[in-house]
């Protein structure tokens, strides 16, 4: 109740010392939420690949190797795969993959038509990038045994052309060419909107033979038992070895091949987000120090005003830890309300960003979990000490004849 009368009597000032807490802890909030929506995003964007796998593309070589010319395309084949297979230690899964790109490729179900990525894989492509079959089954190694034209699709593929038909088993159009449905996938937009679409996969050496490309493939990813960082650098330069040796290109050339290590991803991001993060950390706290500072120098000028109303306590008996409590309780409840509704009005806001910006693979669902708001309240009891704790001990200081001397 004596907090409440002392309180009372200056309301403006309380207010806005309150202010200053309540938007040190806002901004914190806000801030470490945001970082979270990019990890999140971040983490997203590996959600159905396996960490512990590379991938190799074809590139141009850009200098000259072994007699022979700079400026030369380099295109994988199945006896890259191959040679990969069986000369990384410590591989597991491999899987080539050939595609063709949705302004090449045309799917046509009776009169429902629509353009979607077509991508020519192994029955191993499913341990590499995770998909979620909801109905059927993936492509098996009698798929591509014998080269047998079925396809699997996902749900806005049977959405576009299948409308409520359940597609398994119909047969549909590939540029002309019937296929039969004998899976659907879950579909994950990621929230870029309505002009993504997914990928069909039908079976490598069906996707060779249909669309006349020999024995190429686009793309050679596998993964490796070795889940360290020097694991995966050790895979990928006897990987790049391998197809230097059969390509005839300089190993150290780096346009020769486009490597994406995600294990090396994973690691780079994990440091930029161990950055970021301590960086709004140290934003947040000092925005937090200068709301003390604030607090502080409030009950300071508090402590003066009140010295006779000090000295007359102690004069009739109040200890200095009476005095120095009854200072530290009304600082720490200050700091301790403004810094409650900060928290509330941050995950608030977090929790209404989270509704109304669509998620992507770049930032989605900014949140705070509940160990950071208990840190935050942690802080605030903290920080209302601190505030309270200088005032407080020249609170206790007051002698009471000088107190009721004072004017």
């Amino acid at each position: 109740a004596e907090i409440f009368d002392t309180i009372g009597k200056n309301k403006l000032r309380t207010v806005l010392t309150g202010f200053s807490v309540f938007w040190g802890i806002f901004m914190l909030i806000i801030l470490l939420g945001g970082g979270e929506g990019l990890r999140n995003g971040f983490q997203y964007r590996f959600r159905n690949t396996a960490v512990n796998s590379i991938s190799l593309w074809g590139g141009q070589t850009s200098m000259p190797y072994q007699g022979l010319p700079a400026d030369r395309n380099i295109q994988l084949d199945m006896q890259d795969l191959e040679a990969i297979r069986y000369g990384v230690p410590g591989l597991e899964h491999i899987s080539g993959e050939y595609r063709l790109w949705r302004g090449r490729s045309q799917l046509n179900y009776g009169e429902n038509y629509g353009n979607f990525t077509i991508k020519g894989i192994q029955p191993e492509y499913r341990m590499l990038e995770q998909q979620t079959v909801l109905e059927g089954r993936f492509i098996n190694d009698l798929d591509l045994a014998d080269a047998r034209k079925v396809i699997v699709i996902a749900e806005d593929a049977k959405e576009s052309l299948f409308k409520d038909e359940d597609p398994l088993h119909k047969w549909l159009q590939v540029n002309g060419i019937p296929f039969e449905v004998v899976g659907l996938y879950k579909f994950e937009s990621g929230g870029r909107g309505s002009n993504q679409s997914s990928a069909v996969f039908i079976p490598l050496t069906t996707a060779q033979r249909v669309f006349n490309a020999q024995n190429k493939v686009d793309r050679v990813l596998f993964s490796y038992a070795d889940r360290t960082l020097a694991g995966s650098k050790m895979a990928e330069e006897r990987a790049i070895g391998i197809l230097a040796q059969r390509h005839r290109f300089d190993p150290k050339d780096e346009r020769a091949l486009w490597v994406g290590n995600n294990l090396e991803n994973v690691e780079t991001y994990n440091q930029v987000f161990a950055g970021i993060s301590a960086f709004l950390w140290i934003i947040g706290i000092g925005t937090i120090i200068a709301g003390i500072v604030g607090v502080s120098n409030i009950m300071l000028i508090v402590v003066k005003e009140r010295t006779r109303e000090i000295g007359v306590r102690k004069a009739l008996g109040a200890t200095p830890a009476n005095v120095v409590g009854q200072v530290l309780l009304e600082a720490i409840f200050v700091t301790g309300v403004a810094g409650y509704f900060g928290l509330l009005c941050g995950v608030g806001l977090l929790e209404w960003l989270s509704g109304i910006i669509p998620p992507s693979e770049m930032f989605r669902q900014p949140e705070v979990d509940f160990r950071i708001a208990l840190y935050a309240l942690a802080l605030l009891v903290a920080a209302g000490t601190f505030a309270g704790w200088i005032p407080a001990r020249r609170a206790a200081a007051i002698r009471p004849i000088e107190a009721l001397r004072d004017e």
